[in-house]
């Protein structure tokens, strides 16, 4: 163990050692003795960050709430803000608050525990429990479930794009069984890539249902939430229940904050109904072992791998990963206008959990704050970087221009500053030689028609397009009717004062912005629309693209 290590450890056990002789109670009620409060300033300092991090949510604003634990005991937790607008009620450390995809744990050690009991194998195919879904000529096992190496499009994104996105309806898991079963191809070959799909986990929740004859609800309330005392803890699996405490969850506009709820009965995916103290027991719980045993946390905390055996940093519903040179385990939310994160740092024992019933607030940036007051740098010193080599101006000219990521549509210009290459994507690239460019731990490799784009997990490929066309007859290709046979639906493109719209609805339209030669992203939406043209160079279709859904199909409509 080096010094420094050395050095941070003991300093991490004094200050637990000082605040747990302070924290009595440890919900923040610090300002009742002014002589112990002197007494440990430093805990007052930490204190005065944390408060000056939280200030954004203080009334008349919705709210927060956030508890921190070091070696399983509570060291903070504290609420601020308003969890009612319209009935004037704060926010309380039992206010209950959607946690959004932080919910995915939960669905994974359920479909731990019954693989432990003998009931289901990780290596089975989804079609043994869900005859349903389309035969895709390959094994689409629940692992790849697990670890989003499915390649099952992300059903909330399909129904975006059929026009009713998720919250302009009351879906539920049976109405997302029926959209995933829709999809006649997959976004790739299972095990490949990793590609975050909420439809991975609907479909768990539906699995759970059919081989423990329990709803995930009743499974999760006897197997965990019980035992690990979660006692605010429940699903979103009917919204119009009526459950007190509950926070409503706003968005800011112009003219204030709107309501903006989950008003669907899918979970399993997300909806889990809970408290931040609750979050942290239920970490406690599966950290402990106390949740089916040392192996099992081995199993919820083991990464996977890809078909290249390359690592996928993505347990049972949990990102694995490194953060200042520590282990990290986290996840974090959104659903609606819920925000969450529930991360932990296992060498440090310390865990972090954080609910709000806002999204106008910047959560990741608040997060960070805490990171930084609770969590040294260990590899300062190892992450200076190597200079760059020079590279002639002639050949950062030729590796500039308009890249298209061959998966995604994504559009990448790579533009020169000086005499350094930029990727629009990641800033300022270093020189490792004429054709190879690094920054952090990415790679572009550079040949005569593209590049590859590495990452440590993958290699993805761009190739070099031309830039978008402005001519009239070009613009002129593109407006008509489409119709996705996997959306069952039909979408029209026209032209507007010269501006091309995308009309998904009679009350949704979206402006379209050129990227490259017939590829048009939709604004406001983070899609890739690529057209395709026949022999004579008409367009005859397209195909979408976002990060969740690849090469969903529309053809055009002949004009009658």
């Amino acid at each position: 163990m080096s010094n420094r290590r050395y050095i941070s450890i003991i300093q991490l056990v004094k200050e637990v050692f000082s605040l747990l002789l302070f924290l009595v109670p440890a919900t923040a009620n610090y300002a009742q003795d002014q002589n112990k409060q002197s007494k440990y300033r430093n805990w007052n300092d930490t204190l005065a960050m944390i408060e000056k991090l939280l200030a954004v949510y203080q009334p008349p604003n919705p709210g927060y709430e956030l508890s921190i634990s070091r070696s399983g005991v509570t060291i903070f937790s504290k609420a601020g803000g308003m969890a009612d607008l319209e009935h004037q009620g704060k926010m309380t450390t039992h206010s209950i608050i959607e946690a959004g995809s932080v919910s995915k744990q939960i669905t994974a050690a359920a479909i731990l525990l019954l693989e432990q009991q003998g009931k289901l194998s990780l290596e089975d195919d989804v079609r043994k429990y869900i005859p349903e879904l389309p035969d895709y000529k390959t094994p689409v096992r629940l692992r790849h479930l697990m670890h989003h190496t499915s390649g099952i499009r992300d059903w909330g994104v399909i129904a975006g794009l059929a026009g009713w996105p998720r919250g302009t309806r009351a879906y539920n898991n049976d109405d997302a069984l029926e959209i995933i079963c829709r999809q006649q191809e997959l976004n790739n070959k299972p095990g490949d890539e990793f590609i975050y799909s909420n439809s991975n986990y609907n479909l768990f929740a539906i699995i759970v249902s059919r081989v423990s004859g329990m709803s995930l609800a009743a499974f999760t309330k006897k197997y965990i939430f019980k035992p690990a005392g979660m006692l605010n803890t429940s699903w979103r699996d009917d919204y119009k229940r009526v459950l007190p405490n509950r926070a409503i969850a706003y968005s800011k506009t112009s003219d204030g904050y709107q309501t903006d709820m989950p008003n669907e009965n899918a979970y399993g995916n997300g909806g889990l109904l809970t408290t931040t103290e609750d979050l942290l027991k239920w970490q406690q719980f599966y950290l402990s072992g106390e949740l089916g045993g040392p192996s099992f946390l081995k199993k919820q905390t083991t990464a996977g791998t890809f078909t290249n055996r390359l690592l996928n940093n993505y347990g049972a519903g949990l990102f694995l990963g490194k953060k200042e040179g520590w282990d990290n385990i986290m996840h974090d939310g959104a659903t609606a206008g819920y925000r969450a994160y529930l991360e932990t740092f296992p060498q440090l024992k310390l865990s972090i959990a954080f609910l709000s019933n806002t999204s106008e607030f910047d959560e990741e940036a608040i997060i960070a704050g805490i990171e930084n007051i609770f969590v040294k740098d260990i590899d300062a010193d190892e992450n200076k970087q190597i200079p760059s080599i020079p590279v002639p101006s002639d050949s950062l000219q030729k590796l500039s221009g308009l890249y298209r990521n061959n998966r995604t549509g994504d559009a990448l210009r790579i533009s020169i500053k000086g005499d350094t290459l930029i990727s629009g994507n990641d800033g300022a690239l270093r020189a490792v030689s004429h054709h190879n460019f690094q920054i952090k731990n990415v790679q572009l490799v550079f040949d005569a028609n593209g590049m590859n784009y590495i990452i440590p997990s993958d290699t993805i490929r761009y190739s070099r397009v031309n830039p978008a066309r402005s001519d009239t007859q070009s613009i002129n290709a593109y407006p008509g009717q489409y119709f996705a046979e996997e959306l069952q639906a039909t979408v029209s493109i026209a032209l507007k004062n010269n501006v091309l719209i995308l009309h998904l609805s009679p009350q949704q339209e979206f402006s379209l912005a050129p990227t490259y030669e017939d590829g048009l992203i939709v604004t406001n939406m983070g899609v890739n629309l690529l057209f395709e043209r026949d022999n004579n160079g008409q367009v005859i279709g397209m195909k979408a693209n976002t990060y969740r859904v690849r090469n969903l199909k529309f053809v055009k409509l002949k004009n009658n």
